[in-house]
């Protein structure tokens, strides 16, 4: 008896703090899926940081890949309040730049081939 008590009470717990979470969430003027979405961007944002400071010339495919991942990280990072995020913004702002880099490399190569 006194285990299922436990067991009812931790439960009780865990629903509290969720809620909490989301009180919270919503009292910042976010929704949950935009969170959400921050959050799974922010692990993709790092990854990405990792891939830019190590390949310096990527193929075709790989750009594909990069700023397409990118722009969904921008998308989720301006669905959020800038303060949940100040202390990403080096990261952010160096995939930013191998994002513009990318989009000029391809932008000046497809000039190059109609031109």
């Amino acid at each position: 008896m006194g285990i299922l008590m436990l067991v009812y009470i931790l439960i009780f717990i865990i629903f509290a703090l969720v809620a909490y979470a989301v009180l919270q969430i919503k009292l910042f003027g976010m929704n949950v899926k935009d969170f959400w979405s921050f959050i799974e961007a922010n692990q993709m944002l790092d990854k990405l940081y990792r891939f830019a400071k190590q390949y310096e010339r990527m193929s075709p495919q790989e750009q594909i890949i990069y700023l397409s991942e990118a722009e969904k990280i921008f998308k989720a990072f301006d669905s959020v309040p800038n303060e949940l995020w100040e202390e990403e913004y080096d990261k952010y702002r160096e995939v930013l730049s191998k994002y513009k880099d990318i989009k000029m490399l391809r932008w000046a190569s497809t000039s190059n081939k109609s031109g």
